[in-house]
């Protein structure tokens, strides 16, 4: 590597053979007096990946891979070579320059988590519409419902799911009565357990605890499943037989889904409310009788409703959500599990999301 009439001459063979003696070579070239010259590849004998990443690494890939696009510089593998490398080596910092400081480098990562959040916000709802039109069109041929793939469905994500919804519901209410009677006692309100017991359970908690239990259990299911078969290639298969998979393996499991959840919602309310009435008949001495009687006369039944209609809603953003990710695995075992833990995260992070902004609507609206 000579310097002459002001261009950067490299010769010889960049091999890995002669690593030693290119990095002395290298070193002793100031990178500042040679940032602007322009790089001749004319007299290059054999080049190597070695070779050529330590070139990069001397003269910038950008520059580098200029000179080796330069037309008549060097046979078409050694610049394929060389631009294969440089491209490799792009978002190392250039020579010279240095690294980029900790303000700079978490204002460029966050746009690219805000660019990220974005993308994948567009691939949902494009999903979301696909999804809807094709139901649109199987809605009035009932020739084209897969029915033993929804009672499945309804099977694994409803009665499977049943037992655990009930208990932790149960344990919640026992816990949310508890606390009620330790507040409400300082000011003589004990009496107003049963409302806060039967308000929180009716509005949000019912729904919302079976909505996160479904996210973490069922939309991973979903996410494993869809993308165990894309690493089998059975997807390719599905749609080699002309079959379309989202008519066959999502429409069956959001329909399962939308019919599953209210059921739960419903169970998680009314075993809420018993671990409530459990607590207050063990601790405030408040009998299941009259712990009925406070509800029927204090609860109205908007209240039920305002609760239940979120369910179906919840649980069509949880199976969409779950059957995306399925779609989206790459084709390894390490990408399955990434795209399952991102159905778990993103499904239930919607299902706060949007029970956290229909709080703030039913509110305004006085409902």
């Amino acid at each position: 590597m000579t310097v002459e009439a002001g261009t950067l001459r490299v010769a010889g063979d960049w091999l890995l053979s002669h690593y030693r003696a290119l990095t002395s070579v290298a070193s002793s070239v100031s990178v500042q007096e040679i940032s602007k010259l322009p790089v001749d590849l004319s007299r290059l004998d054999r080049i190597d990946t070695a070779g050529a990443s330590q070139l990069a690494s001397l003269v910038g890939p950008d520059r580098l891979l200029e000179a080796a696009s330069a037309p008549g510089e060097l046979p078409r593998e050694k610049s394929a070579l060389i631009a294969a490398v440089c491209e490799a080596m792009k978002d190392q910092p250039a020579p010279g320059r240095a690294a980029p400081s900790l303000l700079w480098s978490f204002i460029t990562g966050t746009g690219q988590k805000v660019e990220s959040i974005f993308r994948l916000l567009w691939i949902l709802v494009g999903f979301i519409g696909q999804t809807l039109a094709t139901l649109a069109w199987n809605l009035p041929r009932p020739r084209r419902w897969r029915m033993t793939a929804f009672v499945a469905a309804v099977h694994d994500t409803g009665l499977n799911a049943l037992p655990i919804v009930a208990l932790l519901t149960f344990l919640v209410g026992a816990v949310v009565a508890f606390l009620g009677a330790t507040v409400l006692d300082g000011f003589g309100a004990t009496i107003y357990t049963v409302n806060l017991v039967a308000f929180s359970f009716l509005r949000e908690f019912g729904v919302l605890l079976a909505a996160i239990l479904l996210a973490g259990r069922t939309a991973s299911a979903f996410t494993a499943h869809i993308g165990a078969m894309k690493v089998n290639e059975e997807l390719d298969a599905i749609r080699t037989l002309g079959l379309n998979p989202i008519e066959l393996l999502v429409l069956p499991r959001v329909m399962a889904m939308m019919v599953s959840l209210p059921i739960l919602t419903f169970v998680g309310m009314i075993s809420g409310m018993v671990g409530g009435a459990v607590v207050c008949a063990l601790v405030l001495d408040i009998s299941p009788t009259q712990f009925m009687a406070i509800v029927e006369r204090d609860i109205a039944l908007k209240h039920f409703l305002v609760g239940l209609v979120k369910a179906p809603v919840f649980a069509f953003l949880i199976a969409v959500i779950g059957c995306l990710e399925g779609f989206k695995v790459a084709g390894s075992a390490q990408s399955v599990g990434e795209h399952t833990t991102a159905s778990v995260v993103q499904s239930i992070f919607m299902v706060i999301l949007l029970d956290s902004i229909a709080a703030l609507f039913f509110m305004e609206m006085g409902w």
